[in-house]
C-alpha cells in the first residue's frame, strides 16, 4: 500500500493525533479533507453557532492552506448540521463570507443530532492546483 500523503494544518497535529485521524490526504490530484468544526487551538469548541460556522471555516482554511490550495479550489462540499431546521438559516446566513463566487462547488447538507459537542461541520473534497 501507497503511504497516506497527510497534510497537517500548523499548529494542530497534535489534536489530530490524540484523535486518531489525518486532517487532510492527497491523492490522484485531489485533497480529501476531514470534516472541520469550530474548534479552538485545545479542540473545545466555540461556545456560539455562528462562531463555530467562522471557526470552522478558519480551521477548514487553514487545512487548506497547508496543502497550496484555497476554497476556490474546493469542487465538492458536505455540511453537516445539527437541528438544521432551527439552525440552517443562521449558518448560511454567514456561508458566503467565505464561499466567494459562482461558481460554486457541489453541496451535500445533512442534518445530524450530534456532533460531539459541534453544531455545524463541514468537509470538503479540492483539486490540487497544477
Amino acid at each position: 500500500m501507497t503511504p497516506r500523503d497527510v497534510v497537517f494544518p500548523a499548529g494542530r497535529q497534535a489534536l489530530y493525533e490524540r484523535n486518531r485521524y489525518s486532517p487532510a490526504i492527497r491523492s490522484n490530484g485531489f485533497l480529501f479533507v476531514s470534516g472541520q468544526v469550530g474548534s479552538r487551538e485545545d479542540g473545545s469548541p466555540e461556545p456560539e453557532l455562528e462562531a463555530q460556522v467562522r471557526r470552522a471555516f478558519d480551521n477548514l482554511n487553514a487545512v487548506l492552506r497547508a496543502a497550496g490550495c484555497s476554497f476556490d479550489d474546493v469542487v465538492d462540499v458536505t455540511v453537516f448540521i445539527v437541528d438544521p431546521e432551527k439552525n440552517f438559516e443562521r449558518v448560511w446566513q454567514i456561508v458566503p463570507d467565505y464561499w466567494g463566487n459562482a461558481p460554486h462547488p457541489t453541496l451535500t447538507g445533512i442534518g445530524v443530532t450530534w456532533l460531539y459537542g459541534f453544531q455545524f461541520e463541514i468537509k470538503v473534497i479540492a483539486k490540487l492546483p497544477g
